[in-house]
């Protein structure tokens, strides 16, 4: 298999985990995304206001904020003051969302975990900077 076939092989089963995950979590794949976007931008840090997820998910305004209303109205988001500027909001998970999300991921997290332990630090580098290469041409900032 050629590095551009396994790349191709992991966007399928990606596409089937996250289509099983929607099911599960009984959403459509813009609000599973948008959570998956929080949930990845929250472990770095990063607060998130609504024009990020827009932005990110290349959807409009409109569209947006009837995701939001609908994240809100089932529990797994929440609208707070921006913590530096009080004209913005932010978008924060909710401890409900998180533990969905999780409780639904977490068994494959733990097996794509297991499926590292064979590949040694360099090994890890190398793919790591191999896949953030392949982001970068995929989605050009």
């Amino acid at each position: 298999m050629t590095a551009l076939e396994a790349v191709r092989a992991l966007s399928d089963s990606m596409d089937r985990m996250y289509a099983g995950m929607r099911g599960d979590m009984d959403m459509n794949m813009t609000d599973l995304a948008a959570l998956r976007m929080l949930i990845m931008r929250e472990q770095s840090g990063q607060a998130v206001k609504p024009h990020d997820i827009a932005t990110h998910l290349a959807i409009s305004t409109a569209s947006t904020t009837k995701l939001l209303d609908r994240l809100s109205d089932s529990g797994h988001l929440r609208r707070e003051p921006h913590p530096v500027d009080r004209r913005a909001r932010i978008v924060v998970l909710t401890d409900h969302a998180r533990s969905e999300f999780f409780r639904h991921f977490g068994e494959r997290l733990t097996a794509m975990r297991g499926a590292m332990e064979g590949y040694t630090d360099d090994e890890l580098r190398s793919i790591v900077r191999f896949l953030a290469d392949i982001e970068h041409a995929m989605v050009p900032s």
